[in-house]
């Protein structure tokens, strides 16, 4: 990806007048933004390093097809919960970036909290164990949000679960069904994921520390960019589609998502994962199943009890109960 598209105001200016998905002449789309007509066709062999379906019909003009709904920081902000306005530093909206929760990280170790980053597309989106987020562009939500504990890392087990229950909470409301939460940070739609949350820490593990809880979410996932994926996934609007609903908002749902994560962040350390468990439960994709953990070079398996109060694995290994704790594990439904 060239890095002059990373801050390009000339491009993203182009890109909000297409995203309307109508064609538009060069000469049009010039005398909007005051430049000639070659200036808008370099800048469109820009935007076709993003991958979008644009197309160019001689008499008619640039046509961006289907349309796109890009983030739009004022929308975002008016419509979030007015509860957690006051824990809100900053909300950066961001056009192109490596990684959300790098950029967080970096003001984190700064000692902000209440960041939070939004990308429209990340050039090396992380997930958990090291692997890549596919992140189209204007697609999906890439989010990530920086906060502090002055408890240390000991206070924090749990955590993805609670984000994991969060997560849901907005689903649901957007009218999803088939819900589910796979331990230790994953959520599911109809057996398929849908979203994935990683966090990280920087700061002391003992005492004041500041995490990043990174998002990715699912919203209208474009089939040749999954073409990298290796796991059943599904998105929002396919969802939505099947069921005969309208599809959603990605502004709505990111402004819903910053809201109920704001929320658990600010009551974890006083109420830990317990105030989540019976949730997380109540929707855990696994429990009672027989099933497979990998740790390193470790394969245990046995079958799922549940989770306990600070987010542990409960696992019966031949009629003994064993606590598994997150980090570099996998977990799926043994063979």
């Amino acid at each position: 990806m060239d890095k002059a598209l990373l801050n390009d105001p000339a491009l993203v200016s182009l890109l909000a007048l297409l995203a309307d998905g109508k064609f538009h002449s060069g000469q049009e789309l010039g005398e909007r933004l005051g430049v000639s007509r070659t200036a808008i066709w370099k800048q469109v062999q820009k935007l076709i390093q993003l991958e979008l379906p644009l197309t160019s019909t001689r008499g008619q003009g640039y046509r961006l097809e289907g349309g796109l709904e890009l983030l739009n920081k004022e929308i975002i902000l008016t419509s979030l919960n007015p509860a957690v306005k006051d824990v809100l530093t900053e909300l950066e909206l961001l056009f192109l970036t490596d990684s959300t929760n790098a950029h967080a990280l970096a003001k984190a170790g700064q000692g902000q909290c209440g960041y939070v980053c939004l990308a429209e597309q990340q050039s090396a989106g992380r997930g958990r164990r090291g692997r890549h987020w596919v992140s189209p562009f204007g697609k999906n939500i890439y989010l990530s949000i920086s906060w502090c504990f002055e408890s240390g890392a000991g206070a924090l087990e749990g955590l993805s679960l609670a984000v994991a229950v969060a997560l849901r909470r907005v689903l649901s409301a957007a009218g999803l069904t088939g819900l589910a939460l796979k331990w230790p940070n994953d959520v599911l739609c109809h057996n398929r994921k849908i979203a994935g949350i990683l966090l990280e820490m920087t700061g002391d593990p003992a005492g004041a520390c500041q995490v990043v809880v990174g998002v990715g979410l699912n919203v209208d996932m474009p089939e040749g960019a999954a073409a990298g994926i290796d796991q059943p996934w599904t998105d929002v609007q396919s969802n939505l589609r099947h069921a005969g609903m309208p599809p959603a908002s990605r502004n709505a749902l990111t402004s819903a998502l910053i809201s109920e994560l704001l929320l658990v962040l600010r009551n974890f350390e006083l109420q830990g994962f317990a105030a989540y468990r019976q949730e997380w439960l109540a929707h855990d994709a696994l429990v009672g199943r027989e099933v497979e953990l990998r740790a390193a070079d470790r394969v245990v398996r046995g079958r799922m009890t549940g989770v306990g109060p600070t987010g542990a694995l409960c696992l019966d290994v031949q009629g003994r109960q064993q606590l598994f704790y997150g980090g570099e594990v996998s977990l799926r439904a043994a063979s």
